[in-house]
């Protein structure tokens, strides 16, 4: 097969890995820096102008789409499908997977449980949203966000209203989220393939920190997930319609709780933590994609 890797970057270690996994199953593959794509399209015709050439169009890419490029990104990746290459990642689950709070309205949708999440226009609201969520602690997001960023706990009512406050002036959008109390500083990463969990870790927050992001310093152990973790984090990438997908999960109370989905969830921490080989998980898949 001819595969492209879209990155910016194929230094790094998740495109490092995905290159090295598809050579090694004996593909060609290509690195292809998506914001160098000039897009092109006239009647009945599509083509991606990349450095001075028209790109010869591969069977199937491999989108690794930093959060702050995913506008641009998901129109690179639909210019390819336009041409009926195969992508991991469909460009419409992308834009879905990144906006927070659409993310959970379509999780929501399919019977998939979270923390209970509230959103607003402005920070006017704050008391309702505070009230809606069960009351401080709690936690506030940025709608658009990654790696931990943006994410912050609020203890006290006034600091939750200041915060709220602050991001309003900054014309941020944010969503409130209930705090689940018993897996402070812990969750849980699922990587789905296809129509499986190929790998799973349990992440865990550096003393003082609540959010368990291996970016932040957070530490991982391999996992085996039980049943209900499996099909909550199958159900939730296939809510998205993503093909590799990782999902974020608290262990609570009621059962596995999803915060979020990852559509270009890295590699090095759950490898590095796991043993298991998942860059040749996601070559496999696109030697032989499955519905999902």
């Amino acid at each position: 097969m001819k595969i492209y890797l879209l990155t910016r970057n194929a230094n790094l270690y998740s495109s490092r890995r995905l290159l090295e996994a598809a050579a090694k199953r004996g593909h060609d593959v290509k690195a292809i820096d998506y914001m160098h794509c000039n897009l092109i399209i006239e009647k009945g015709r599509c083509q991606i102008l990349y450095k001075g050439d028209f790109l010869e169009m591969p069977d199937a890419i491999i989108p690794r789409i930093g959060a702050t490029n995913t506008f641009f990104g998901s129109a690179v990746i639909r210019q390819f499908e336009m041409m009926n290459v195969f992508s991991a990642v469909d460009s419409d689950a992308l834009l879905r997977s990144r906006n927070k709070f659409k993310c959970l309205q379509l999780l929501s949708m399919q019977g998939v449980d979270m923390p209970i999440t509230a959103f607003a226009d402005t920070s006017n609201d704050a008391n309702e949203l505070i009230s809606a969520v069960g009351g401080t602690p709690l936690i506030i997001k940025l709608l658009e966000g990654t790696q931990g960023l943006g994410v912050l706990l609020a203890e006290t009512k006034n600091g939750a209203k200041s915060i709220l406050d602050a991001f309003s002036e900054l014309k941020a959008k944010v969503i409130v989220q209930e705090f689940v109390k018993e897996s402070r500083g812990i969750d849980i990463r699922a990587f789905v393939v296809g129509n499986k969990v190929v790998a799973a870790m349990q992440r865990t927050a550096p003393e003082g920190e609540f959010r368990s992001n291996i970016h932040r310093g957070g530490v991982g152990t391999h996992l085996e997930l039980d049943e209900q973790e499996i099909a909550t984090a199958l159900n939730s990438a296939k809510a998205l319609g993503l093909g590799v997908a990782g999902v974020d999960m608290l262990r609570s109370s009621r059962g596995p709780l999803v915060i979020e989905v990852n559509s270009s969830p890295g590699l090095e921490g759950i490898e590095g933590f796991t043993g298991i080989d998942v860059a040749d998980e996601v070559i496999q898949y696109l030697e032989n994609p499955l519905i999902v």
